[in-house]
């Protein structure tokens, strides 16, 4: 096996193990960027992937066909969307520990669905969907010499769409007046609040846009690499994308810097045996790899990330 082949065989792999990183970490940095830790993107990816596939299966029974995921992928943003209110209002309102409501909401997403899984269909899974997305080449631009193959060639269109969201989500933070309102209640809550900025209201926005994002990851790794859901489904891929979010220093172009490192961790621990290099290592190492990773890049670089100065801190009117 060629290098050439070598690098077929793992960057399709990790773009596409880092589409959901990518969504997902996009939607903490909304919740973040205004003010409020969020723990919970675990159970939003569990929830939008057993919506995702919940909803896929109906759609195909009722006759929709090819169109079932990408209606399954709208649903599941609008229900991670609602689910996220649990959080907020616990850490808006009642002003609970964020790391604590994070953890419940986790625990709540993966207890509910398993619980509905097995309500609906008496099994602990669902059934396979028929109408996953499949891989694709980009037209004209799966043929440019060497980057065609490696790049736009068998990969999916979600893994694009995540990409390219990325700089629309930069866009929205950095150059729009929204952005600067979701960034001044993040920094400094008293500011915004004496400049007539709505400061909770500014927090249900981000906490809500972080539950649509992190319920379309779960969605896309439903419909795009498992193809059914369980308890396991979603197996601290939402921890992951806490990372990517740390690792990236709370901007769009450092998580999807910090997510295509993590995707190409995964991709080394699923492909690894079919290179020549790691064939002999013991696939346990290379499953483990992408946690370790994980554990490593965090230790190294999230002493030096700036999080936002009131991230974390309930605002109470008038208080300083």
């Amino acid at each position: 096996m060629d290098l050439m082949q070598i690098l077929a065989l793992i960057i399709p792999a990790a773009i596409i193990a880092a589409a959901p990183l990518i969504l997902t970490a996009l939607g903490g940095l909304f919740s973040e960027r205004s003010g409020v830790v969020n723990i919970g993107l675990e159970g939003l990816m569990v929830m939008g992937a057993f919506t995702a596939i919940i909803a896929t299966l109906t759609l195909e029974r009722s006759g929709v066909g090819a169109l079932s995921p990408w209606l399954a992928l709208l649903i599941a943003a609008v229900v991670g969307s609602i689910f996220s209110l649990f959080h907020a209002v616990a850490s808006i309102n009642f002003r609970a520990d964020q790391v604590v409501s994070g953890v419940a909401l986790n625990f709540l997403a993966v207890g509910l669905s398993v619980f509905l899984v097995r309500l609906i269909y008496g099994k602990g899974q669902t059934d396979f969907i028929q109408n996953r997305l499949n891989r694709i080449d980009i037209p004209f631009l799966s043929d440019i010499p060497i980057i065609g193959p490696l790049l736009f060639s068998r990969t999916y269109v979600t893994s694009f769409l995540a990409i390219l969201l990325v700089f629309v989500v930069l866009y929205v933070v950095f150059y729009t007046p929204f952005g600067l309102r979701l960034r001044s209640v993040g920094e400094h809550p008293m500011a915004a609040d004496t400049m007539g900025i709505n400061v909770n209201k500014m927090r249900y926005v981000g906490v809500m846009l972080s539950g649509a994002l992190g319920g379309l990851g779960g969605a896309v790794y439903a419909v795009t690499i498992a193809g059914n859901f369980s308890g396991g489904t979603i197996a601290g891929q939402g921890f992951m994308a806490l990372a990517v979010l740390i690792f990236g220093k709370w901007n769009p172009l450092g998580v999807l810097g910090a997510a295509l490192f993590f995707g190409l961790a995964q991709a080394l621990s699923i492909t690894g045996q079919q290179i020549p290099l790691f064939a002999n290592i013991p696939s346990v190492f290379l499953l483990i790899a992408p946690y370790v990773l994980t554990i490593l890049a965090l230790a190294g670089f999230v002493g030096r990330a700036d999080a936002p100065k009131a991230v974390g801190k309930p605002y109470v009117k008038g208080s300083r």
